[in-house]
C-alpha cells in the first residue's frame, strides 16, 4: 500500500474516534439517547414549553443540557430571524426572558434548568 493512503486510512480512524468521543461526551453521565429522549417526551407530555431566542447563550446552555432530549421537548423560537424583534405568540405570552419554561401546572421558570429541576417540576423520572 502507499504510504499516503496509508496516512489517510490513520487520518479517517483518527477523526473517527475523536468525533465518535466528542459525541458520547455530551451526553448525560451514564444515560443513553434513548432515555433522554423518552426524558424529553414525558416533559413535553407534561405540558413544559421551553421558550427561547436562537441567539440567546443561556439557551444555548440549555440545550446543552438536555442534549437529545431536546429532539422531543417543545420549543417556541421567541426572536424574529433579526434578532431585533420578538414574536407574536411570545408576546402574547408576555415571555421577557429566556430561556423560560412554562409547565402544565400554569407555572413558569426563568433561566437554565438542570435535568433534576426539570423532572421535579414535570413528574418525569431522570435519565440514569
Amino acid at each position: 500500500m502507499k504510504k499516503s493512503t496509508t496516512f489517510a486510512i490513520i487520518t479517517v480512524a483518527i477523526l473517527g474516534l475523536v468525533f465518535g468521543l466528542n459525541k458520547s461526551a455530551s451526553q448525560a453521565p451514564g444515560s443513553s439517547n434513548t432515555a433522554l429522549s423518552e426524558f424529553g417526551e414525558c416533559v413535553s407530555d407534561s405540558g413544559a414549553i421551553f421558550y427561547g431566542a436562537f441567539w440567546c447563550s443561556h439557551c444555548k446552555d440549555q440545550k446543552d443540557i438536555l442534549a437529545e432530549a431536546m429532539d422531543e421537548i417543545e420549543y417556541v423560537e421567541c426572536s424574529t430571524p433579526d434578532g431585533n424583534s420578538q414574536t407574536r405568540e411570545c408576546i402574547d405570552k408576555a415571555i421577557k426572558s429566556y430561556p423560560t419554561w412554562t409547565f402544565g401546572d400554569g407555572s413558569f421558570k426563568n433561566g437554565a434548568l438542570g435535568l433534576s429541576e426539570l423532572a421535579a417540576k414535570t413528574g418525569c423520572e431522570v435519565p440514569n
